[in-house]
């Protein structure tokens, strides 16, 4: 899912932690994914999903916020703009 507001976008983010690689992508049914290399501990795989999405998006890593699922897999990401 992906929403524009006034002030940027709201990106609901399904994460795999532990994979082989560090990737985003969008299915075919607009779902997007995230797959992290690190582990889900303590806030390290929350850091590199934001670093993710920022390169991904090509924003810069402050204009992207866990706005909600900070602990979960589901995650809802605010990207300012």
């Amino acid at each position: 899912m992906h929403v524009k507001q006034n002030n940027g976008s709201i990106l609901q983010v399904l994460v795999k932690p532990n994979a082989r690689e560090n990737r985003v992508t969008q299915s075919n049914d607009g779902v997007w994914h995230a797959s992290i290399k690190a582990q889900p501990i303590d806030v390290k795989a929350n850091e590199v999903l934001i670093d993710l999405v920022a390169e991904y998006f090509k924003v810069k890593k402050r204009q992207v916020t866990i706005k909600s699922g900070s602990t979960g897999r589901v995650k809802r990401l605010i990207i300012s703009t």
